[in-house]
This record gives C-alpha cells, sequence and structure tokens, in this order.
C-alpha cells in the first residue's frame, strides 16, 4: 500500500510556465553538481547555457565544467574567482575577482544569449559580503523572462531564498573529508 493517504486529493496544477530562480544551499556535498546536472540537460536539449565561478581559482584544478564547455559549443564557463577563502592571503584579491566576476554574471544575464546560466558559489560571496546583496536582489527582479538562474552556495541569504521559486538545502549527514580524505576527481572536482 503507497504511504501516501488515498483520501488525499490533489488539485490540478495550473499550466504555467516561468523560468525560475533557483538556490542550492546548506552545509552538504552536490550544490555545484546539482546545479550541473540542469545544465547539462539544458545543453543536451540544444539551448545555450553559462556558468559563472565564483571563488574556484582557473589554475587550481582542471574543473569538469572548464572540459564539458570545450566538448559543447552552446556551454560557456567563466573561472574567475581567487580561490576559496581559506586558499588566499589577500582579502582585497578575493573581493576584486569576485566584483569582476559579478560583472560577467550580469553581462550574461541581460544578454538574452542563454537559457540557462549557474552562478557558481554566489551565496559565499553574498555571506562573506564581498557583494552587495540589494544589486543582486535588483539583477534577479530585473532578470530576463525566458532565463533559469541558479545560485550556489553555503548560507543563502533570507533575501535571496525569499526570492527563489526553487530552494534546496543539502544537508551534511556523512563527508569523506571528516576522515581526512581530500577532494576526489571526478567527484568533487
Amino acid at each position: 500500500m503507497s504511504s501516501i493517504d488515498k483520501k488525499t486529493k490533489y488539485k490540478k496544477a495550473p499550466s504555467l510556465k516561468k523560468f525560475l530562480i533557483i538556490v542550492h544551499t546548506g552545509d552538504g556535498k552536490g550544490k555545484t553538481t546539482a546545479a550541473m546536472g540542469m545544465i547539462i540537460r539544458t545543453i543536451t536539449h540544444g539551448w545555450n547555457a553559462a556558468v559563472v565561478q565564483f571563488l574556484k581559482k582557473e589554475t587550481a584544478y582542471k574543473y569538469a565544467e572548464q572540459k564539458l564547455a570545450k566538448k559543447f559549443e552552446n556551454l560557456d564557463v567563466y573561472t574567475i574567482g581567487a580561490g576559496f577563502t581559506w586558499d588566499i592571503k589577500n582579502k582585497e584579491t578575493q573581493i576584486k575577482k569576485t566584483l569582476e566576476a559579478w560583472e560577467k554574471s550580469k553581462k550574461l544575464i541581460f544578454s538574452k544569449k542563454y537559457r540557462m546560466i549557474l552562478l557558481d558559489e554566489i551565496n559565499y560571496a553574498l555571506d562573506f559580503g564581498f557583494l552587495d546583496e540589494k544589486e543582486v536582489l535588483e539583477v534577479l527582479e530585473k532578470k530576463p523572462e525566458k532565463l533559469h538562474l541558479i545560485l550556489t552556495g553555503r548560507n543563502a541569504k533570507k533575501s535571496i531564498i525569499k526570492k527563489a521559486d526553487l530552494v534546496t538545502e543539502m544537508k551534511n549527514i556523512k563527508h569523506p573529508f571528516e576522515k581526512g580524505i581530500l577532494a576526489q576527481k571526478g567527484v568533487d572536482w
């Protein structure tokens, strides 16, 4: 027998099509991975997609996202960060790179070229105060109608969550890092 109460009645959902603001947040692993799944769906349907990586440093790893962009002409990936905050000594460098990533993001968002854009780790940038929350909200409010926008990273601001259409919180139950196991190629990057 189904766990759903048979007396439960479902209302027919309206046939409304809306391009979404999506947030993946929380302390668990999988925020970028889940977002990249949506990016892959978008590009394999033949639509254009872009990824802006806010904290990842282009020379740090050979990120799978960058390799994927070389295989699909309808995917653009921009790795603009200065490295995760615990990897840098100069906060000003991180802020400068974050602002550079934000400027690139705004150009992409308003270019009307893309059906989906992933702003990878932007929630960290907002949480650390590297970006102006009000400005990000204004861009979300004005985004083109036919654009899905995904924001990833821990500690999503309440205002961003409120503005979003879909919010998923990844919860950490168990992580290999807790046993000293480092990030793995193909799993984490």
